[in-house]
């Protein structure tokens, strides 16, 4: 079986218009699985998840922002994979899921790192427990916030070499 899972830093859900155009995307793609992070909502409610994925068969957990920061919203089509176990953490969203076809079981996490360097060895050791606890075969998807190369830098909205 093959699933189409969407995961994207969406910066913010609270705007109609912005939720419109995104249940514009997610109905052309026809995903089976999406993550919305930094969705910048400390609530989320069936109304609004329905404003953003029009599926009749959906299911969904989320993990609320802190103020303006940060947030994330799984969502997947009950038809296609089904929710065995769920855990929420401070950095991730995740659920063991088995698909509906073929019983396989698989986890999926969604991930929004925290901005700050000093937290960031918290998002490893919350993985870390994840795996260690269900063992299963495993997706992530997300924003860790952090830089593959310290030598890389973003200057208005371009990623540059810097010179060392």
């Amino acid at each position: 079986m093959n699933l189409k899972i969407i995961s994207w830093n969406v910066r913010g859900l609270n705007d109609k218009e912005k939720r419109l155009k995104i249940c514009n995307f997610l109905r052309s793609w026809r995903a089976d699985i999406v993550c919305f992070q930094e969705t910048k909502l400390e609530w989320v409610n069936s109304g609004l998840v329905r404003s953003i994925w029009s599926c009749p068969f959906i299911d969904w957990l989320y993990l609320g922002s802190e103020g303006a920061s940060g947030g994330i919203l799984l969502m997947w089509d009950r038809r296609v994979v089904e929710k065995i176990e769920e855990a929420v953490g401070n950095f991730s969203i995740s659920c063991r899921f088995k698909n509906v076809n073929d019983h396989f079981e698989w986890a999926f996490t969604g991930i929004y790192g925290p901005n700050l360097i000093r937290k960031r060895q918290f998002i490893w050791e919350e993985l870390a427990g994840l795996i260690s606890w269900w063992n299963l075969p495993w997706c992530l998807g997300g924003d860790f916030n952090v830089i593959r190369f310290p030598s890389k830098e973003i200057r208005g909205g371009k990623i540059l070499s810097l010179h060392v």
